[in-house]
């Protein structure tokens, strides 16, 4: 198994089937939506009650509040019901406006909405950095 440059991390990680998923939608956040690399973090430790998580992404406002947390998972892996409730408790957590499910085959973006009845919506696009500064 080779390796990989964490530009996140600032460090060499070994490149697993799912690292490779993340280093691509590090790119993609950082390439295509302008997120600068200063505003994101990787593998970022939390706690849902007394449980550990692990959030694979999570990108930063200019405020510095949690923005969107993004979950990744290996290309062989379906995106199921199971890998959206995993970032959705997440969500529980951070409080962030947009959750990202992907396998680098497929992406699903979701944006929380007001409405507490349905508080998510799923999204085709996002907002480039730079221009969402509705935040919350």
């Amino acid at each position: 198994m080779g390796q990989v440059w964490d530009p996140l991390r600032k460090k060499m990680v070994a490149l697993t089937p799912e690292e490779r998923v993340r280093q691509w939608f590090i790119g993609v956040l950082r390439d295509n939506l302008k997120v600068p690399e200063h505003m994101m973090m990787s593998e970022v430790s939390m706690r849902f009650g007394r449980k550990p998580f692990r959030a694979d992404i999570i990108v930063y406002g200019r405020d510095m509040a949690p923005l969107m947390v993004v979950e990744c998972k290996r290309d062989d892996l379906e995106l199921d019901r199971e890998v959206l409730e995993q970032a959705l408790r997440y969500n529980l957590v951070l409080g962030v406006k947009y959750s990202v499910i992907t396998n680098g085959l497929r992406t699903f973006g979701f944006r929380r909405k007001e409405d507490q009845s349905d508080p998510f919506e799923r999204i085709m696009a996002f907002p480039d950095w730079d221009r969402s500064k509705e935040r919350r």
